[in-house]
């Protein structure tokens, strides 16, 4: 398969998992120290072959997604699910640990952030379905954002990550009845 966009990686070794599942080219920011000269280079991919931002599902991974986004708001993202990002001699979490169906399925479900964002769902409605406080809050947003293919958020990210990418309040209350049905089943 066969990507049009740029995809912009943290390093190599994500380079060379990503070309072991689809045919693409990369922009690697060498870690979370992301340089002006990296930023220009991404800006220039965004406007002539569009770019997906796919970084690794951790702290640092989130940092570079975020610092690209305000530099070149129109990217697109993809998110690994982290259980399929570790790894490694010492368990680590990164795209060169996931598998070729693992990286494709995250490419398949790239989103596009919203250039006008409305309110859909609201902070009050997260902290009702116990998504923000309360003792299973981090357990049902790590499920609700996998079903999503979010990517993990703290309560505070997943709100906006729900505007920025609009998902609709139906998409939102199917994942997380089905997040209470698996809760349930457990």
């Amino acid at each position: 398969m066969k990507i049009k966009e740029v995809i912009v990686v943290e390093g190599k070794s994500d380079t060379l998992a990503i070309n072991r599942a689809v045919d693409a080219d990369t922009i690697e920011t060498n870690g979370s120290a992301v340089n002006r000269r990296t930023l220009e280079a991404i800006r220039h991919a965004q406007a002539v072959r569009g770019v997906i931002v796919f970084t690794d599902p951790d702290v640092p991974g989130e940092q570079i997604r975020k610092k690209v986004s305000q530099y070149v708001p129109e990217c697109r993202h993809a998110f690994l699910k982290k259980k399929d990002a570790f790894g490694g001699k010492h368990r680590s979490l990164g795209i060169e640990h996931a598998t070729p169906e693992a990286i494709l399925e995250a490419l398949e479900q790239v989103y596009t952030v919203a250039e006008e964002q409305t309110e859909q769902i609201s902070r009050a409605e997260l902290l009702d379905k116990g998504l923000i406080g309360g003792p299973h809050a981090r357990a049902r947003r790590e499920a609700l954002c996998e079903k999503l293919n979010i990517g993990y958020t703290n309560g505070k990210q997943l709100y906006k990550r729900l505007l920025m990418f609009q998902i609709s309040p139906e998409t939102f209350e199917q994942a997380f009845s089905d997040v209470i049905q698996e809760e349930q089943d457990d």
